[in-house]
């Protein structure tokens, strides 16, 4: 993966990550074993709301770089294998990432217990076949009356 220019902002809140992958894929995914992953756009939705804030993001970016090699997360399985678009960010103390993913959810499929092993949603991991249907999708699920918001692009 070509490195983006990213920093991450000060703050804390609630991220997608907007990802490709050129080809289908069989991936093993930690507890949720050999996964099939299809050719598309993924939108991956959490949480930057601990002590580090949007740092995670950054963590995110150095695990698909080949940088950091610890698998904690569902995600970290899988950002290796993709390209990274984009992010989209919002500054909030709320607790809005499971709304935020599952406002994504209700216009894509959502990819069953992924990246949601500590809520009650069905998955933090959606695809769309269209970039930007996914990006209008994402960014609209992200605009939330009293947050700010902020979308990086890495496509060229």
């Amino acid at each position: 993966m070509d490195k983006p220019t990213f920093d991450a902002p000060e703050g804390r809140g609630i991220y997608s990550l907007i990802l490709t992958l050129d080809e289908d894929k069989d991936i093993t995914v930690g507890a949720l074993g050999i996964r099939r992953f299809l050719a598309g756009y993924y939108a991956y939705t959490g949480s930057a709301r601990g002590k580090g804030g949007f740092k995670r993001v950054m963590r995110h970016l150095a695990v698909a770089e080949g940088n950091n090699l610890t698998r904690r997360w569902h995600i970290d399985h899988l950002l290796p294998h993709t390209r990274l678009v984009g992010v989209v960010l919002t500054c909030t103390d709320q607790d809005l990432e499971c709304c935020i993913s599952a406002s994504i959810g209700f216009h894509t499929r959502t990819i069953n217990r992924f990246g949601c092993s500590d809520c009650g949603c069905s998955g933090h991991l959606h695809i769309e076949k269209d970039i930007n249907k996914l990006l209008k999708i994402v960014t609209n699920a992200h605009t939330i009356k009293g947050t700010i918001q902020k979308l990086y692009s890495f496509e060229q």
